[in-house]
């Protein structure tokens, strides 16, 4: 056999062309969208009680952050570069522990509220929009020193992956420290674990417009996405890992759209004589 001549090896990563890539891209591009969309509505509404009574600043503040959760996505799509590699887990971690970050303030500010309607409680001062911004501040700055770290000791970097499949090289971002990318996603599933179990024991609270319940699902399907992507994650390779976690990006993001803000969307487009003080003034007093 004459070895006269080379043959191309195929380059293989998640591109803009081809159809995988290109469902991703347009799913994350066109879902960035929609969370605008329902600022603008809070922004008309902001006067009506249904978007007062749930912390009109932090919806407002979740909402931005959740746009910026799906344009996170499309970092992960294209050739492998070391901007890319550098920005896309980092950007990724960031977004979403402020987005959970919210939810979690959220939940603590409708505990503290009802805590500080006891006689003698001195937790009324603690439920004020002061501490709501201190709490998110607080856990998106312990995720970003877990980022910042990340990238200074062993941040990601391309390479060529020429092992795996033969005649094959895969573009890929290697991670560097492997274990600082699980201890980020780790932390994320940590904040919404404590929402979760906040949200959880403070559904049944007599609030006038009690969201703790929306934030419970919300949660659930948050940590169900990330808990199915550990296995899924091992198995794959190539441009399938990152296929599969710009789906788990997408779809928790969707997640927590969806159990949010639709059923306040509904109520607000479609049933404005339940979006009254009167009518959450009559609820209050059946719960009470």
């Amino acid at each position: 056999m004459q070895r006269n001549c080379c043959y191309a090896k195929t380059v293989e990563f998640l591109s803009f062309e081809e159809p995988l890539g290109a469902t991703l891209a347009g799913t994350g591009l066109s879902s960035f969208t929609i969370p605008l969309t329902i600022l603008s509505l809070y922004l008309k509404k902001k006067d009506t009680p249904i978007v007062k009574a749930n912390n009109y600043s932090l919806s407002c503040l979740l909402l931005v952050c959740l746009s910026f959760c799906f344009l996170s996505s499309l970092t992960f799509i294209g050739y492998p570069e070391s901007h890319k590699c550098l920005l896309r887990q980092a950007a990724f971690g960031m977004v979403f522990a402020v987005c959970i970050s919210c939810i979690l303030a959220k939940t603590m500010m409708v505990v503290f509220a009802f805590m500080a309607t006891k006689p003698g409680s001195s937790l009324k001062k603690w439920a004020t929009p002061q501490v709501s911004y201190g709490i998110i501040l607080f856990c998106s700055m312990l995720q970003f020193i877990l980022c910042a770290l990340w990238m200074s000791i062993s941040p990601p970097f391309p390479e060529n992956d020429i092992q795996t499949y033969p005649g094959t090289i895969i573009a890929e971002c290697n991670e560097g420290f492997r274990t600082a990318f699980w201890c980020m996603v780790g932390y994320l599933s940590l904040l919404a674990f404590i929402s979760f179990i906040l949200a959880f024991l403070a559904r049944r609270l007599p609030d006038s417009f009690n969201e703790t319940k929306f934030i419970t699902f919300s949660m659930l399907a948050f940590l169900s996405v990330w808990i199915s992507f550990i296995p899924a994650s091992i198995s794959a390779r190539g441009k399938y890992i990152v296929a599969m976690e710009v789906f788990a990006i997408i779809f928790s993001a969707w997640a927590l759209v969806i159990c949010m803000f639709l059923p306040k969307c509904f109520l607000i487009l479609f049933r404005p004589d339940m979006n009254s003080k009167e009518h959450l003034l009559r609820k209050l007093r059946k719960t009470t």
